[in-house]
């Protein structure tokens, strides 16, 4: 079961890299413009039309959503598509927190280290099965192709047995695709279930995950035309209507140059993904070198490793479980956060805030051409092994 608590170590999130200056330029000249009708403007969606369009997602505006955040437009869909909410188990605590906040039950489906956030298919439709003999209502899945807490990126031919699963049982598919502009490796294969299941898929994109800093809530969300899932755009629209849930107009602007993808910022993003994916590398060796499990990470940056095999060396020391693990890590959260077994001991490590503990430093890493030889980042990562090597010293 996903935890929920006030002062959660969810509630307290990474600082992000700090903001481009093209974007800062573009959130001060919007300070006295006017709001933002709900969903957006057209200028917004006609540039989210043009970054799904370079990714081979052709969009029209009017199938376009934009909102502060991803939550409201999640919490808005399953509340237009009724019945519960399935998810992968790990997965990023905030999908189950919009069922229970409308009440919904949440089945979360067992998904192996090596599905990249995807349930296995087989698992889902037991899943799916179970739930309908007990009473429940399972309509909607959310997935994420390039994941968060894993740091993993999805299978192609996995993510198209597991739509086909859903499909089968009618059941929508919402693919978060927050992290798709930060695969480590630009020759990675990463396929949206848009392309091939596009009639039952809506995509929602956090744009504070990739394009924006995190302190600017912005989102957007694609509908195919069609039903099913394409009929669900005006009563979502409605809904996040009722919520009144419409960005600032500044972060909204800055929202439409970030998805336009100008040549200063499309530069940003890829130095960015440099940093994430050699600071990420440099901590996976860190973790599997005295003997944890974890998959390379691959976007993002997080990863998700597995203390298990480290169990007795860690009760020497105290550590029996992994909120206890959590507490002796940096940017680690206990893996029951995201719905994972807590008897487990795995944990996610946030791996963007060893980049340093000011904006400035922040920036320097960014534009370092060597990231691990920064004087904070060389630290925070020395200190990290320093942790690693003490919790399971005999």
């Amino acid at each position: 079961m996903h935890r929920t608590a006030a002062g959660s170590p969810l509630s307290r999130p990474d600082p992000g890299l700090p903001a481009a200056p093209e974007l800062a330029d573009r959130f001060a000249q919007a300070r006295d413009a006017p709001p933002q009708p709900t969903g957006g403007d057209v200028a917004v969606r006609t540039a989210a039309c043009g970054y799904w369009e370079r990714r081979g997602l052709a969009t029209e505006p009017d199938r376009v959503l934009l909102a502060p955040g991803p939550a409201p437009l999640l919490l808005a869909l399953l509340a237009a598509v009724g019945g519960d909410l399935v998810v992968p188990s790990p997965a990023t605590a905030w999908y189950a927190a919009q069922a229970r906040v409308l009440g919904r039950r949440v089945h979360p489906v067992a998904t192996p280290p090596e599905c990249g956030g995807l349930p296995d298919p087989v698992a889902l439709l037991e899943t799916l099965r179970r739930a309908r003999e007990g009473g429940a209502q399972p309509r909607l899945l959310v997935v994420s192709v390039a994941d968060d807490p894993t740091g993993t990126v999805a299978p192609p031919e996995l993510l198209h047995e597991v739509c086909e699963a859903a499909a089968a049982a009618s059941v929508l598919v919402a693919c978060d695709e927050t992290y798709r502009d930060a695969l480590h490796d630009p020759h990675t294969v990463l396929l949206s279930p848009a392309e091939s299941f596009p009639r039952q898929t809506v995509v929602l994109t956090d744009l504070a995950g990739a394009l924006l800093p995190p302190s600017w809530p912005a989102a957007v969300a694609r509908f195919p035309h069609g039903e099913p899932a394409g009929a669900l755009l005006g009563p979502v629209r409605d809904l996040l209507d009722a919520q009144r849930a419409v960005p600032a107009a500044p972060v909204a602007q800055a929202a439409a140059l970030a998805l336009a993808e100008p040549a200063a910022l499309r530069e940003r993003t890829a130095a960015a993904v440099r940093l994430h994916a050699a600071v990420a590398a440099a901590a996976h060796r860190a973790v599997t070198r005295l003997g944890a499990l974890c998959l390379p990470p691959q976007a993002g940056h997080q990863l998700y490793p597995d203390f298990g095999p480290l169990r007795p060396a860690l009760a020497e020391h105290g550590v029996t479980g992994p909120d206890a693990l959590a507490e002796r890590l940096p940017g680690a959260v206990a893996g029951p956060w995201f719905g994972d077994d807590p008897a487990a001991l795995r944990v996610r490590i946030t791996t963007s805030v060893l980049y340093g503990g000011t904006p400035a430093e922040r920036e320097a890493a960014l534009h370092a051409a060597e990231p691990l030889r920064v004087p904070q980042v060389a630290e925070a990562l020395a200190a990290l092994g320093t942790a690693f090597r003490e919790l399971t010293a005999a």
